[in-house]
């Protein structure tokens, strides 16, 4: 774990939560008991601490500009991929005997983490990996993210507005897999059906069809 964090916690318990998955159904009292109270705690804390960078970095930027690169930074996607690189997938797997892990899950137990590093060592040491290890440990390029804009709906319904056309979201259908709800978009453009997506998340599946349509329009070029 001292890999991971940087440090040696005090309360290991704490970080061997971070990684237990909820099951498939948890009550109230349940969530003590796996990751969910402490993935909640960790979304508050990189709210905060990412705000709190970004202002600085960027002192001569606007509200608009600040919001768009902290929810790049903390988005679902991102957070994924930071757990990734920081291979959190092995720690996951190891807590999880029994459950199917999926890459996914990533995002959740970074957070969880975090909320156990704000418990075990308060905010000032929680400031202090996300900043040293999350945004700087070579994990995400934040001066990419300051051009890259990754929200297709938003691109889509500009291009609509554009072209005096109208965009709209259907959910196809809504189904478990792997013990969890998943849900199948699809984007509809003047009354014609162009791409289909799914997900864990509704609002990802509508931003990968969207993604989708926007190749299937020639908007987007297919990165090599």
């Amino acid at each position: 774990m001292r890999g991971v964090l940087g440090y040696t916690p005090a309360n290991l318990h704490l970080f061997k939560k971070a990684f237990l998955h909820k099951p498939d159904k948890v009550d109230r009292y349940q969530g003590a008991r796996n990751n969910e109270r402490l993935e909640f705690l960790g979304d508050a804390m990189l709210g905060m601490v990412v705000g709190e960078y970004l202002f600085c970095k960027y002192p001569g930027s606007d509200e608009g500009f600040l919001t768009k690169m902290r929810s790049k930074i903390v988005k679902r996607k991102s957070l994924n991929k930071i757990a990734d690189k920081m291979d959190l997938m092995e720690l996951l797997q190891y807590y999880n005997k029994d459950v199917r892990i999926s890459p996914s899950m990533l995002g959740n137990c970074l957070e969880a983490l975090v909320g156990a590093v704000y418990l075990d060592g308060g905010y000032y040491r929680t400031k202090r990996f996300i900043i040293k290890k999350m945004l700087r440990g070579g994990y995400l390029n934040i001066h990419e993210l300051e051009t890259y804009d990754d929200n297709y709906k938003s691109q889509l319904l500009e291009w609509c507005q554009k072209h005096n056309k109208i965009v709209t979201y259907k959910v196809v259908s809504k189904y478990k897999q792997d013990k969890r709800d998943r849900f199948k978009v699809a984007v509809i453009i003047d009354d014609k059906e162009m791409a289909i997506a799914d997900d864990y998340n509704k609002k990802s599946a509508e931003q990968t069809a969207s993604e989708k349509a926007l190749l299937s329009l020639g908007v987007l070029q297919i990165a090599n």
